[in-house]
């Protein structure tokens, strides 16, 4: 029964063409190994040519957006056809058969999910050390977007979708989702990319979300975190965006 359930899949992009063609190949095979068609869906905050192109190649809906990575989680769900919702950043990577155990998933009762926090590659133990705290963390606070939510179409829609904000957009839907019904943690099958860990300092970068995340609990507005989450003031687009759409407090 679960290996029947089709899949929506909604990938917001802003310039991340390298890791989204790697992920749509990934998908694609995943497809070919005996899961059901995949519907997936880019939406793009660049509205570029190039992610257009690589889109048409992969057989991907490629629908243009604002920047903000809220408006567009929501704009992909819009666009979306079947009964279970998958949000999945660009710079997602899959191990092992994710598609499988989120369709087991929802066919059991599940309203809605996440993938357990697993960096890709071999990270060290500083990686190590944060995967354990990101398990411990997802137990009192809320999995983030990196994580592969997943919801029924039915539960997503109840519990009022992502907020339109270009940070922290997944936490009411997490919570709305824990209260609507099971809400479930997938042990295998998704893994995250080191590479911003890895390039701002493992520790930094922790700590610094950390206060993002302090200061979204005590009210500050998710547009002013979403500029101080990019280091310096901007205006536009630019600043309604926030960070890139892999990038995750």
């Amino acid at each position: 029964m679960s290996a029947r359930l089709p899949v929506s899949v909604v990938i917001p992009c802003l310039r991340d063409e390298l890791p989204l063609e790697r992920l749509l190949g990934q998908l694609r095979q995943a497809e070919r190994d005996g899961g059901p068609p995949l519907q997936i869906i880019v939406v793009d905050a660049a509205a570029s040519e190039p992610c257009q192109a690589l889109c048409r190649r992969h057989g991907a809906l490629w629908s243009p957006a604002v920047p903000c990575r809220g408006e567009q989680l929501r704009q992909g769900a819009a666009l979306a056809e079947h009964d279970i919702l998958w949000f999945l950043h660009a710079d997602a990577e899959l191990d092992g058969q994710p598609l499988a155990a989120l369709r087991q998933a929802v066919s059991t009762g599940a309203a809605g999910g996440y993938f357990a926090f697993r960096f890709s590659g071999t990270p060290g133990w500083q990686g190590r050390l944060l995967e354990r705290l990101v398990a411990w963390r997802n137990q009192v606070g809320v999995p983030y977007g990196d994580q592969g939510l997943f919801a029924r179409r039915s539960a997503y829609y109840a519990v009022g979708q992502h907020a339109p904000w270009p940070l922290f957009e997944e936490v009411p839907l997490v919570e709305g989702l824990r209260e609507h019904g099971d809400f479930r943690c997938i042990r295998q099958g998704l893994r995250v990319s080191p590479r911003r860990w890895q390039r701002d300092g493992w520790w930094r970068r922790a700590c610094r979300n950390r206060l993002l995340a302090l200061g979204f609990i005590l009210g500050i507005a998710p547009t002013t975190l979403a500029r101080l989450y990019a280091g310096k003031p901007r205006t536009g687009a630019m600043a309604a965006q926030g960070p890139t759409s892999g990038e995750r407090p």
